[in-house]
């Protein structure tokens, strides 16, 4: 039973995890676009206050950096690359396959190292910061938060703002493959 314990509470800090990187996306957006156009633009395809590709890239950084906490140089360059590639395959297969177009580098400020605006290296070394601050100050303090709640606090902090995030997620894509013509419009 304590195993039982133990795993979902990994679990469930996964989900924080998650939802705290895409909260943390859209607030990099804002300011970004903020400094790029001289407006707030709210960005991404979700209706609530986070972006889905940087909830997913912060998971990949806590599951693929956290056994090389001791070098933050890897740390750095590990979620750089592998958050760089997730960017670049995402953004490549969301306009391949749905018609989307999410970003594009190719009308951003500082977008030197651009791959067909879908990544740049300001993105790639902003994931790599960013992925240092997750996990030498966010992802400890998650840790602990999920240490001292009880079971019933946990799920509430992690369950309900994380599954709302997820049903976010898949009303989004649904509007937009009905938008695209994909599925039949609702009447």
């Amino acid at each position: 039973m304590k195993r039982a314990i133990t795993e979902l509470r990994s679990e469930l800090l996964l989900l924080m995890v998650f939802t705290t990187g895409g909260i943390f996306g859209f607030i990099y957006e804002l300011l970004f676009y903020r400094i790029d156009l001289g407006h707030f633009v709210k960005r991404g395809m979700t209706f609530g206050p986070w972006i889905p590709i940087y909830g997913f890239g912060a998971v990949l950084v806590v599951l693929t950096t956290s056994r090389m906490k001791a070098n933050p140089l890897r740390v750095f360059a590990v979620s750089a690359l592998g958050c760089g590639g997730l960017e670049l395959a995402v953004g490549f297969l969301l306009n391949r396959i749905m018609g989307l177009r999410l970003w594009d580098y190719n009308v951003e400020i500082w977008n030197w190292g651009n791959i067909g605006g879908y990544i740049c290296a300001r993105s790639v070394l902003f994931f790599g910061a960013s992925a240092l601050l997750l996990q030498y100050l966010i992802y400890p303090f998650l840790e602990r938060l999920s240490e001292r709640c009880s079971e019933k606090g946990l799920i509430i902090i992690a369950v309900i703002p994380g599954m709302l995030f997820i049903l976010d997620i898949l009303a989004s894509l649904l509007f937009a493959a009905m938008r695209q013509g994909m599925l039949p419009r609702l009447r």
